[in-house]
């Protein structure tokens, strides 16, 4: 074998209700991928503590996340949906990767900034070590793509930064264990263990804004809830939240050109197009020069056509919640196989004794 087999990871923190932009910027792809590629994805609890230790019901939102998941099409079968903390491999991983990363590599991440601001001093631990946990989150499993939004590409670039330097570290071990593979890194040759993991970006709507304000990006934190399009709301939700949606007077352009300028009609063009798998451009083509009172209701036909269907195949998951959790059971016994081989390798390459 010449190269890492492909293998797509990826997680979503259970935090809040899930919503329209975590469907188009995430989810979707998600179901997309997993048509030609093997899939692991992750309810990742562990991450949901770093920034909130105390959660109303941890439970019941890893169960909600799972059942979005499902509703919205990936196979646990044929595929593996779990939770992170069932998998203590995970954990592990992350311990060795703290002791390869660097604290100045943690503390330029643009999250930890944000989410610190001028009390880092005051955060967890676990904030600052939350792109450690990630890596070992993707590489337990050797994976070799994920997608991800730009506000995760940082963190994906630390990843690679920590594979990127245990390799290295290790290169005589994985070596002489008969373990790994050579591969180049820019332009140099490296015998490495862990694959250089590739990002997945793009979409039709990488970035879903407020409905409220479309500087802002959609958000479970924004105390509107008609900021936002829950993947839980109702036929009856959907409508009034998109029927309330800021606009500005004028009509839709008819180029894209014309959306400059205008964030919240470039928003609701966006989702739009995304929810019908179209351009900016071709939406524009059928709506440009009306009004929003003509295009808003096509909107919400829309909206309601494709999430109303996993709306309520989420209710009818959770309203059996032995049957989602048998699933993450399962998806947690299959992903603690793939994730022990990769320990019991890591364990010989580091040296522990056994």
């Amino acid at each position: 074998m010449s190269e890492f087999k492909k293998l797509v990871f990826s997680g979503v923190q259970p935090t809040g209700n899930l919503h329209l932009g975590n469907y188009l910027g995430a989810i979707r792809k998600f179901v997309a991928l997993q048509e030609d590629s093997d899939c692991i994805y992750c309810v990742v609890d562990l991450h949901a503590i770093t920034a909130q230790l105390v959660h109303e019901d941890l439970r019941a939102q890893t169960r909600s996340i799972a059942a979005a998941f499902i509703a919205a099409g990936i196979d646990p079968v044929k595929h593996i949906v779990f939770n992170q903390s069932a998998v203590p491999q995970h954990a592990e991983l992350a311990w060795v990767f703290n002791c390869v990363a660097r604290i100045g590599w943690m503390e330029r991440m643009t999250q930890f900034k944000d989410k610190s601001g001028k009390n880092a001093e005051q955060v967890s631990l676990g904030l600052l070590a939350y792109p450690s946990l990630m890596a070992a989150d993707i590489l337990v499993y050797r994976a070799t793509h994920v997608p991800v939004g730009d506000d995760q590409k940082q963190h994906l670039e630390l990843a690679r930064d920590i594979a990127q330097k245990f390799n290295i570290d290790f290169g005589g071990q994985i070596k002489s264990a008969g373990l790994g593979l050579d591969i180049v890194v820019g332009e140099e040759p490296v015998h490495a263990y862990f694959p250089m993991v590739e990002p997945l970006i793009g979409g039709p709507a990488p970035r879903v804004m407020s409905l409220k304000d479309g500087s802002k990006k959609m958000s479970k934190s924004d105390p509107s809830d008609l900021s936002r399009i829950n993947l839980m709301d109702d036929v009856d939700a959907i409508s009034k939240k998109i029927r309330k949606a800021k606009t500005d007077p004028d009509a839709l352009p008819r180029e894209t050109e014309g959306l400059k300028g205008r964030p919240e009609a470039e928003n609701l063009v966006g989702i739009f197009a995304a929810l019908a798998d179209k351009s900016k451009a071709e939406v524009l083509q059928e709506f440009g020069g009306q009004q929003f009172s003509a295009f808003k209701p096509a909107l919400i036909d829309l909206a309601v056509n494709v999430l109303a269907p996993i709306n309520l195949e989420m209710r009818r998951l959770l309203d059996d919640t032995n049957h989602i959790d048998a699933i993450l059971r399962d998806g947690s016994e299959r992903a603690g196989v793939i994730a022990e081989k990769t320990m019991n390798e890591v364990r010989d390459i580091v040296g522990f004794l056994r």
